[in-house]
């Protein structure tokens, strides 16, 4: 069922607690979620059931509080007003026990680079309580599914853009969680390595697992995801299945309709492709 929501004229305010309880059996049931930096709302009264054993797309424009609301619902961030659950557990009653079940894709940024490719998946897992026999055995598995076998040995800060995302992810998912969140997993990855990180994802969703992808690019949404939430101004303005949400158009299309902000083309007098070189050059050569 899609729903939109209006956006709202309070600026600094949470949005009024929603009547509707969270849902036990979603793996993620988020209500009246509220975030503020110093002035600025960053997620305001955000409401969003996610189903279990779904592929959802997170999408919005920039500052839309996607990434915010990511933080907020796996423990990493703290909400000033709201709850979200966890395959029906607070996530804030119990942060280690949130942690455990899901799987948080880090960003480049926050890893240890100075350590192997297989360094860090071990470390990753061990750190979640993993034996290490068996941590270094899905080590390797993930390392030849994500075609780095031959970069296991190299420090990590030596990697391409799109061999430091993919480590990430597999750092992710090497404790087995049941809900996967992944910020943006396929920028600079290049198209083969991002087809096969597709098909993998796919499949762990059909084996009951849970994928939460944000993204910006709506044609992947639309192709891997079945379901998707809009999100604009810190609230779901549309949620629901694609199909739902696309409602017989084209997503991007549907997308812009959403958010708005879309305006006719700038027209930059300067910008010609060239079409006033040879009037230039007349110029200087009559100088």
């Amino acid at each position: 069922m899609t729903l939109d929501n209006a956006m709202p004229s309070a600026a600094f305010g949470p949005a009024p607690v929603p009547v509707v309880p969270a849902d036990p059996s979603a793996a993620i049931s988020i209500r009246g979620l509220f975030k503020r930096f110093e002035k600025k709302v960053a997620v305001n009264g955000l409401s969003l059931d996610i189903p279990t054993g779904s592929f959802y797309g997170l999408v919005g424009p920039n500052g839309a509080g996607k990434t915010t609301t990511l933080n907020m619902l796996t423990g990493l961030l703290v909400p000033d007003a709201g709850t979200a659950m966890i395959l029906g557990h607070d996530v804030w009653s119990d942060v280690n026990r949130a942690k455990r079940i899901i799987g948080v894709m880090p960003q480049p940024e926050q890893i240890f680079d100075r350590l192997t490719g297989m360094q860090l998946l071990v470390y990753s897992g061990m750190l979640r309580g993993m034996k290490r026999a068996e941590t270094v055995k899905r080590a390797k598995d993930l390392l030849a599914a994500f075609d780095l076998e031959q970069a296991a040995g190299k420090m990590v800060a030596d990697y391409s853009a799109g061999m430091t995302k993919k480590v990430c992810l597999a750092a992710a998912m090497i404790h087995s969680p049941r809900i996967l969140v992944l910020d943006e997993p396929f920028e600079s990855v290049d198209p083969v390595s991002s087809a096969n990180l597709k098909d993998i994802l796919i499949e762990y969703a059909h084996t009951g697992g849970t994928v939460i992808i944000s993204s910006h690019v709506m044609s992947l949404v639309e192709k891997m995801c079945t379901h998707v939430a809009v999100i604009n101004q810190g609230q779901v303005c549309a949620a629901g299945t694609v199909d739902e949400v696309a409602a017989g158009e084209e997503l991007e299309d549907r997308f812009l309709q959403l958010v708005g902000g879309r305006h006719a083309a700038a027209h930059l007098s300067w910008l010609d492709g060239g079409a006033d070189e040879p009037a230039a050059q007349a110029s200087d050569s009559e100088a």
